[in-house]
């Protein structure tokens, strides 16, 4: 037996390359790790810093709110006293206003210096450290600030009689020397109070002198470090507050020390970085010795894995892919040898049975034993593979003539109908061989495996266990597929075909419960055609869905005059998959108006077993609408149960085949009886098809069957019969008694 050439790199190149490769792969991860760690740190650390520094800077304009919302208070008691606004309203007495406001001014204010003044800088009563001061005093605070009483701030705003700031404005003034903190606001008078004849309105002009003892306190009580003035400009507009000048512009800033929690992250967990480098350090040399251990266990296994990869795993032998590989490379040297070649497909007969009776293992264990006797036939140069489950493929090469062939094809069905011993049972098999010949038949791979197929396809419906070789004739067979399709999707446009209704019967066989529908073809030269000769190639053809449509509908139309009964029709699993199957089937019911609760779809196993959650929701939505659903053929399959358990089937149909030999063997009478009570436990109607005489009748009635379909009550008939039927009181009496 030959295997197809495969490339094959030596071990050492595998491996070295292998090597670096994972390697790289992982210095380039462990990079990637350590940068993506550094940014994220640093991210960290800088989101942390900017964000104490936005709250060092809220506390600090806080600070200032604050203390200017107290001077606002303080003002306002000052003012409010009943003193200062009698001294106020007396006029001419500065020794008794100077008197009460120094009183006061030791109770309510907290300046190093407070005057009360007229618009033009009168002074009216003044403090300075505690003591009375006068207009000298305050004649040297007016140059700070424009918003200060006096000649400057009178220029400032264009008239003598320029109004004061209404509410307390404080600010910052540097002139070169010192600091001061000045505030200056209105003072309110009482209506009694304006009418005197002082100047309005009475100024307060306060100021405090910011000195490093006060800076100090503040940053004690606000935790913002190394509050200072500075002449130089701070560089982070975050950690800086403008100081104005006199005239306005600005002279100096309020700075202070940013507090850096980011930085502290970072020297709290520098140790914590250091050690999980280390860790991945010794990590990253621990897998490179393990991959160095690998890549030599690699190498010696990698023609194994070579191997392998051409090869079915089962019988060993090599897979489909290698077997088109290989019969690409022989029919690419037909020419130049001059020798043809036979591909011969094989499927082995009996071998479902075989897998359902002993189980997967016995099946393994057959393709084993299988793969084993071809494998013992084949010559040097040829090649066996198994192409999947229970089929297998030849390449016979440097053949000379057809006999060779035939020869091959005798030796293989003579060493394949021997006894085969699984799991220590005889089991006796054959198989189905078709061949096509190049380069005869054709000199590709795909017209090859087709017409072996075709070969294939004919030696089974001839009787199985033989061999044959493609023929004309059997692609005049593929033609008449091909004509039966065109006719039927004639007959389908045309309106051409025909349903027939079975009836289905109370157990005791008195009354017509519903028909199940019948597609029937009457073909205008090959007579009726009966559902068996055309379903299949309408599967095949993609008609289906178009014939299903058909029998939905008609059937509709012509039931919806036997009121009470129910109409039962057949789903095929093609037109079940088909995505729009749910869609379909309400609207023609709705276009339709026949009443869904009376619709009954039949579906098999077959419907539901190959996308079980994909027909559970279709299901649901057939049901919310009202259509019943049968389960058709029960009991033929190993996984009824299951599909009765998960699916909300209403009614099961009893496969005719049980009926078959119920007389005459007590083992089909127990499998009906045990369905039948199966069935009731569950809550499900049960129907049995095929009931053929009067005694399986009784039998069925005996172990309450509730429904009967069959031959001994009618076969499918056109819809007028029905309507007889349906007028007669006992319809099925005469047949019952014979």
């Amino acid at each position: 037996m030959h295997s197809p050439t495969v490339a094959k790199m030596t071990n050492a190149d595998s491996s070295a390359r292998m090597l670096t490769s994972t390697v790289a792969t992982l210095g380039c991860a462990f990079l990637l790790v350590v940068i993506a760690a550094v940014a994220a740190m640093i991210a960290i650390t800088h989101d942390a810093n900017q964000t104490e520094n936005e709250r060092q800077r809220d506390r600090l304009e806080a600070a200032f709110e604050s203390q200017t919302r107290l001077r606002r208070l303080r003002f306002d008691s000052l003012a409010s006293s009943g003193e200062l606004q009698a001294a106020i309203a007396m006029g001419g007495s500065t020794e008794a206003l100077q008197g009460i406001f120094t009183r006061l001014s030791y109770r309510f204010l907290t300046f190093d210096g407070a005057y009360l003044v007229t618009p033009s800088g009168r002074v009216l009563a003044g403090l300075e450290g505690g003591r009375p001061a006068g207009q000298a005093g305050y004649d040297g605070l007016k140059h700070f600030s424009s918003r200060v009483p006096g000649p400057a701030a009178v220029r400032a705003a264009g008239t003598e009689d320029a109004a004061p700031p209404q509410d307390v404005q404080a600010e910052m003034v540097f002139d070169g020397q010192e600091t001061l903190a000045v505030t200056v606001t209105e003072l309110p008078l009482r209506p009694n109070v304006e009418e005197a004849g002082l100047a309005r309105p009475i100024v307060l002009v306060g100021y405090n002198r910011v000195t490093p003892g006060l800076l100090s306190d503040m940053a004690r009580r606000y935790r913002i470090a190394g509050l200072a003035i500075t002449s130089r400009m701070p560089v982070d507009p975050m950690m800086r507050r403008d100081v104005a000048a006199p005239d306005g512009s600005v002279a100096a800033w309020l700075t202070w020390t940013p507090s850096r929690p980011g930085n502290a992250i970072i020297e709290q967990f520098a140790w914590a970085l250091v050690v999980v480098g280390l860790l991945v350090v010794a990590i990253f040399a621990y897998v490179i010795q393990r991959l160095r251990g690998a890549a030599r266990e690699i190498g010696l296994r990698e023609h194994q894995i070579q191997r392998l990869a051409a090869h079915d795993e089962l019988s060993l032998l090599p897979n489909r892919r290698t077997f088109d590989l290989r019969l690409d490379q022989e029919l690419a040297q037909l020419n130049r040898h001059g020798n043809g070649l036979a591909v011969l497909l094989l499927d082995l007969d009996r071998f479902k049975a075989v897998n359902d009776t002993y189980g997967h293992t016995a099946g393994d264990e057959l393709i084993r034993q299988v793969a084993e006797r071809l494998s013992g036939m084949m010559r040097v140069g040829d090649t066996v593979a198994r192409l999947g489950g229970d089929e297998f493929g030849i390449i016979q090469t440097n053949l000379h003539d057809v006999g060779g062939c035939a020869a091959l094809g005798e030796r293989i069905l003579e060493a394949l109908t021997r006894p085969f011993s699984v799991m220590g049972i005889d089991t006796i098999i054959g198989c189905s061989i078709g061949i096509a010949l190049a380069p005869q038949d054709g000199t590709d791979r795909e017209t090859l495996l087709k017409l072996a197929d075709t070969a294939l396809y004919q030696s089974k419906n001839e009787g199985r266990n033989r061999f044959s070789f493609f023929e004309a004739r059997m692609n005049r067979s593929l033609q008449l597929k091909r004509m039966v399709e065109e006719d039927l999707r004639n007959a389908i446009a045309r309106d051409e075909l025909v349903l027939h209704y079975q009836p289905q019967v109370s157990v005791d066989g008195g009354t017509i419960v519903g028909v199940e529908a019948l597609v029937r073809w009457p073909h205008p030269v090959h007579g009726m055609v009966p559902p068996s000769e055309f379903i299949s190639i309408a599967e095949e053809r993609g008609l289906i869905v178009p014939l299903s449509d058909w029998v939905l509908r008609r059937a509709c139309l012509e039931a919806k005059r036997w009121e009470g009964l129910r109409l039962a029709v057949n789903i095929s699993p093609v037109q079940f998959r088909h995505k729009d199957f749910v869609g379909d089937v309400i609207r023609i019911v709705e276009e339709t108006g026949f009443d869904p609760t009376r619709l009954e779809l039949e579906l098999t196993e077959g419907v539901v077993v190959e996308d079980a959650d994909a027909a559970e929701n279709a299901l649901m939505e057939l049901r919310a609408h009202g259509i019943g659903l049968a389960l058709d053929d029960f009991g033929i399959g190993y996984s009824s149960l299951i599909y009765l358990r998960r699916f909300a089937f209403d009614k099961i149909k009893i496969d005719r085949s049980f009926l078959e030999y119920m007389e005459t063997t007590g083992e089909s009478a127990i499998l009906v009886h045990s369905v039948v009570h199966l069935g009731r436990a569950l809550g499900l109607r049960v129907c049995a098809e095929g009931v053929e005489t009067a005694e399986q009748h009784r039998f069925l009635q005996a172990i309450g069957c509730h429904e009967l379909q069959g031959f001994l009550f009618s076969k499918g008939v056109p819809a007028e019969e029905i309507d007889r039927l349906l007028e007669l009181d006992a319809p099925f009496a005469a047949n019952l008694a014979a």
